[in-house]
Protein backbone atom coordinates (compact mmCIF):
# COMPACT_ATOMS: atom_id res chain seq x y z
CA UNK A 1 0.00 0.00 0.00
CA UNK A 2 1.74 3.30 -1.01
CA UNK A 3 1.69 6.19 1.81
CA UNK A 4 0.41 9.59 0.97
CA UNK A 5 1.11 12.68 3.85
CA UNK A 6 -1.16 15.37 4.13
CA UNK A 7 -1.35 18.83 5.37
CA UNK A 8 -4.35 20.97 5.89
CA UNK A 9 -6.07 17.40 5.51
CA UNK A 10 -9.36 18.10 7.56
CA UNK A 11 -10.95 21.07 5.01
CA UNK A 12 -10.93 22.20 1.33
CA UNK A 13 -7.92 21.16 -1.14
CA UNK A 14 -6.12 18.84 1.57
CA UNK A 15 -9.44 17.06 2.59
CA UNK A 16 -10.16 16.35 -1.52
CA UNK A 17 -6.73 15.03 -1.73
CA UNK A 18 -7.10 12.70 1.12
CA UNK A 19 -10.58 11.35 0.09
CA UNK A 20 -9.06 10.92 -3.81
CA UNK A 21 -6.32 9.02 -2.60
CA UNK A 22 -7.66 7.09 -0.07
CA UNK A 23 -9.66 5.77 -2.74
CA UNK A 24 -6.85 5.17 -5.04
CA UNK A 25 -5.69 2.93 -2.22
CA UNK A 26 -3.17 4.59 -0.70
CA UNK A 27 -2.83 4.97 2.88
CA UNK A 28 -2.69 8.40 4.47
CA UNK A 29 -0.91 9.94 7.03
CA UNK A 30 -3.36 13.55 8.12
CA UNK A 31 -1.52 16.82 9.51
CA UNK A 32 -3.51 19.47 10.18
CA UNK A 33 -4.10 21.61 13.96
CA UNK A 34 -7.85 20.51 14.79
CA UNK A 35 -7.06 16.76 16.65
CA UNK A 36 -11.03 16.24 16.62
CA UNK A 37 -11.52 17.36 12.67
CA UNK A 38 -8.26 14.90 11.71
CA UNK A 39 -9.74 11.80 13.61
CA UNK A 40 -13.17 12.27 12.01
CA UNK A 41 -11.81 12.49 8.73
CA UNK A 42 -9.55 9.39 9.50
CA UNK A 43 -12.62 7.31 10.40
CA UNK A 44 -14.21 8.47 7.45
CA UNK A 45 -11.53 7.43 4.81
CA UNK A 46 -11.36 4.16 6.85
CA UNK A 47 -14.68 3.19 6.83
CA UNK A 48 -14.95 4.29 3.05
CA UNK A 49 -12.13 2.46 1.82
CA UNK A 50 -10.30 0.71 4.53
CA UNK A 51 -6.95 2.60 3.67
CA UNK A 52 -4.23 2.80 6.98
CA UNK A 53 -4.77 6.32 8.64
CA UNK A 54 -2.76 7.96 10.55
CA UNK A 55 -3.18 11.65 12.37
CA UNK A 56 -0.49 14.02 13.62
CA UNK A 57 -2.12 16.72 15.10
CA UNK A 58 0.26 20.00 14.53
CA UNK A 59 0.56 23.48 14.07
CA UNK A 60 2.98 24.22 11.33
CA UNK A 61 3.53 28.01 12.39
CA UNK A 62 5.41 26.45 14.92
CA UNK A 63 9.27 24.72 14.17
CA UNK A 64 8.67 22.28 16.86
CA UNK A 65 5.57 20.71 15.59
CA UNK A 66 6.86 21.01 11.75
CA UNK A 67 9.54 18.72 13.57
CA UNK A 68 7.68 16.19 14.13
CA UNK A 69 6.33 16.23 10.63
CA UNK A 70 10.07 15.85 8.65
CA UNK A 71 10.49 13.23 11.77
CA UNK A 72 7.29 11.32 10.34
CA UNK A 73 8.67 11.73 6.53
CA UNK A 74 12.33 11.01 7.08
CA UNK A 75 11.12 7.70 8.84
CA UNK A 76 8.80 6.74 6.05
CA UNK A 77 7.53 4.65 4.42
CA UNK A 78 6.28 7.72 2.08
CA UNK A 79 5.54 7.86 -1.54
CA UNK A 80 3.34 11.21 -1.55
CA UNK A 81 3.46 14.30 -0.07
CA UNK A 82 0.99 17.16 -0.19
CA UNK A 83 2.29 20.59 1.20
CA UNK A 84 -1.75 22.37 1.33
CA UNK A 85 -1.55 23.46 4.91
CA UNK A 86 -2.42 27.34 4.11
CA UNK A 87 -4.63 30.45 5.55
CA UNK A 88 -5.51 33.84 4.22
CA UNK A 89 -5.15 37.44 5.86
CA UNK A 90 -7.79 40.47 4.80
CA UNK A 91 -5.42 43.22 6.23
CA UNK A 92 -3.14 44.81 3.63
CA UNK A 93 0.35 44.69 4.98
CA UNK A 94 1.07 48.04 6.83
CA UNK A 95 -2.07 47.12 9.00
CA UNK A 96 -1.40 43.25 9.82
CA UNK A 97 0.60 42.93 13.02
CA UNK A 98 4.10 41.52 11.56
CA UNK A 99 4.03 38.09 13.95
CA UNK A 100 1.25 37.41 12.05
CA UNK A 101 2.93 37.38 8.60
CA UNK A 102 5.57 36.12 10.03
CA UNK A 103 3.60 32.99 10.91
CA UNK A 104 2.09 33.33 6.82
CA UNK A 105 5.46 32.85 5.82
CA UNK A 106 6.40 30.12 8.01
CA UNK A 107 3.44 28.08 6.97
CA UNK A 108 3.46 29.27 3.58
CA UNK A 109 7.59 29.10 2.89
CA UNK A 110 9.13 27.83 6.05
CA UNK A 111 7.12 24.20 6.53
CA UNK A 112 6.97 23.51 2.37
CA UNK A 113 10.69 24.15 2.17
CA UNK A 114 11.65 22.08 5.34
CA UNK A 115 8.51 19.21 4.76
CA UNK A 116 9.54 19.25 0.81
CA UNK A 117 13.29 18.84 1.95
CA UNK A 118 12.71 16.22 4.26
CA UNK A 119 10.82 14.36 1.82
CA UNK A 120 13.45 14.12 -0.83
CA UNK A 121 16.00 11.96 1.61
CA UNK A 122 13.58 9.11 1.56
CA UNK A 123 11.95 9.73 -1.74
CA UNK A 124 15.19 9.94 -3.54
CA UNK A 125 16.13 7.15 -1.48
CA UNK A 126 13.55 4.37 -2.98
CA UNK A 127 13.89 5.87 -6.45
CA UNK A 128 10.25 7.22 -6.99
CA UNK A 129 8.34 9.11 -5.47
CA UNK A 130 5.98 12.86 -5.43
CA UNK A 131 5.43 16.42 -3.54
CA UNK A 132 2.51 18.89 -4.79
CA UNK A 133 2.90 21.87 -3.32
CA UNK A 134 -0.40 23.64 -3.22
CA UNK A 135 0.32 27.05 -4.62
CA UNK A 136 -2.05 29.72 -5.83
CA UNK A 137 -2.50 31.63 -9.44
CA UNK A 138 -1.93 34.54 -6.38
CA UNK A 139 1.51 34.31 -7.12
CA UNK A 140 1.89 35.07 -10.80
CA UNK A 141 0.34 38.50 -9.72
CA UNK A 142 1.85 41.02 -7.42
CA UNK A 143 -0.29 40.10 -4.27
CA UNK A 144 0.86 41.25 -1.27
CA UNK A 145 3.26 39.11 0.64
CA UNK A 146 0.29 35.98 0.32
CA UNK A 147 1.25 36.29 -3.67
CA UNK A 148 5.02 36.47 -2.51
CA UNK A 149 4.83 33.33 -0.53
CA UNK A 150 3.25 31.51 -3.34
CA UNK A 151 5.42 32.74 -6.20
CA UNK A 152 8.26 31.25 -4.28
CA UNK A 153 6.29 27.95 -3.78
CA UNK A 154 5.71 28.15 -7.42
CA UNK A 155 9.36 28.64 -8.16
CA UNK A 156 11.37 26.55 -5.49
CA UNK A 157 8.65 23.36 -7.15
CA UNK A 158 9.85 24.05 -10.88
CA UNK A 159 13.27 23.59 -10.04
CA UNK A 160 13.14 21.08 -7.78
CA UNK A 161 11.24 19.01 -10.60
CA UNK A 162 13.99 19.73 -12.77
CA UNK A 163 16.72 18.81 -10.74
CA UNK A 164 14.49 15.23 -9.14
CA UNK A 165 12.58 13.99 -12.10
CA UNK A 166 15.57 12.69 -13.41
CA UNK A 167 16.18 10.37 -9.88
CA UNK A 168 12.31 9.17 -10.24
CA UNK A 169 11.12 12.26 -7.93
CA UNK A 170 8.68 14.53 -9.48
CA UNK A 171 7.53 17.79 -7.56
CA UNK A 172 4.53 20.26 -8.95
CA UNK A 173 3.12 23.46 -7.82
CA UNK A 174 -0.41 23.13 -7.91
CA UNK A 175 -2.05 26.74 -8.78
CA UNK A 176 -5.80 26.84 -8.56
CA UNK A 177 -7.87 30.47 -8.36
CA UNK A 178 -10.42 30.44 -6.36
CA UNK A 179 -11.64 27.42 -4.99
CA UNK A 180 -15.16 26.76 -2.25
CA UNK A 181 -13.43 26.17 0.88
CA UNK A 182 -13.29 27.39 4.27
CA UNK A 183 -10.05 29.97 3.32
CA UNK A 184 -12.02 33.27 2.48
CA UNK A 185 -14.50 32.51 4.92
CA UNK A 186 -12.07 32.08 7.72
CA UNK A 187 -10.55 35.38 6.68
CA UNK A 188 -13.78 37.08 6.67
CA UNK A 189 -13.08 38.21 3.13
CA UNK A 190 -16.06 39.46 1.02
CA UNK A 191 -16.42 37.29 -1.93
CA UNK A 192 -20.12 38.38 -3.39
CA UNK A 193 -18.43 39.95 -6.18
CA UNK A 194 -16.51 37.08 -7.40
CA UNK A 195 -18.60 35.37 -10.92
CA UNK A 196 -19.46 32.32 -10.01
CA UNK A 197 -17.65 30.88 -13.46
CA UNK A 198 -14.34 32.10 -11.41
CA UNK A 199 -15.05 29.38 -8.60
CA UNK A 200 -13.59 25.43 -8.61
CA UNK A 201 -14.55 22.61 -6.14
CA UNK A 202 -11.89 21.00 -4.44
CA UNK A 203 -11.99 17.69 -5.76
CA UNK A 204 -11.87 19.32 -9.64
CA UNK A 205 -8.83 20.78 -8.44
CA UNK A 206 -7.40 17.69 -7.30
CA UNK A 207 -8.67 15.87 -10.83
CA UNK A 208 -6.83 18.20 -12.73
CA UNK A 209 -3.73 18.06 -10.02
CA UNK A 210 -3.86 14.70 -9.96
CA UNK A 211 -3.76 14.13 -13.83
CA UNK A 212 -1.01 16.92 -14.25
CA UNK A 213 1.31 15.22 -11.49
CA UNK A 214 1.10 11.74 -13.43
CA UNK A 215 2.16 13.61 -16.88
CA UNK A 216 5.00 15.05 -15.02
CA UNK A 217 3.94 18.77 -15.20
CA UNK A 218 6.02 21.45 -13.12
CA UNK A 219 2.83 23.62 -12.92
CA UNK A 220 -0.56 22.65 -12.79
CA UNK A 221 -3.37 25.18 -13.45
CA UNK A 222 -6.83 23.57 -12.81
CA UNK A 223 -9.51 24.12 -15.21
CA UNK A 224 -9.06 25.76 -18.84
CA UNK A 225 -10.90 29.29 -17.44
CA UNK A 226 -8.15 29.61 -15.36
CA UNK A 227 -5.46 28.36 -17.29
CA UNK A 228 -6.43 30.86 -20.30
CA UNK A 229 -6.56 33.57 -17.44
CA UNK A 230 -3.40 32.76 -16.11
CA UNK A 231 -2.01 33.26 -19.52
CA UNK A 232 -3.46 36.42 -20.02
CA UNK A 233 -1.63 37.40 -16.73
CA UNK A 234 1.14 37.49 -18.76
CA UNK A 235 0.57 38.88 -22.24
CA UNK A 236 -1.31 42.37 -20.72
CA UNK A 237 1.16 44.88 -20.07
CA UNK A 238 2.10 45.10 -16.22
CA UNK A 239 1.13 48.63 -15.70
CA UNK A 240 -2.32 47.95 -16.73
CA UNK A 241 -2.39 44.35 -14.61
CA UNK A 242 -1.47 46.36 -11.85
CA UNK A 243 -4.68 48.04 -10.91
CA UNK A 244 -6.61 44.89 -10.88
CA UNK A 245 -4.29 42.93 -9.21
CA UNK A 246 -3.90 45.64 -6.40
CA UNK A 247 -7.74 45.54 -5.49
CA UNK A 248 -8.01 43.81 -1.70
CA UNK A 249 -5.56 41.58 0.00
Amino acid sequence: MPTAVITGATSGIGLAFARALAGEGYGVVLVARDDARLRAVADELAAAHGVSCEVLCADLSEIVDTGRIETRLLDGPVDLLVNNAGFGMRSAFETSGIEEEQRSLDVHVRAVMRLTHAALVPLLGQGHGEIVNVSSVAGFLPRGSYGAHKAWVTSFSSSCNVRYRTRGVRVMALCPGFVRTEFHQRMEAPMKGVPAWMWLRPEDVVHDGLADLRKGRAVSVPSLRWKGLTVLSRLVPRRLMEPIAGRGR
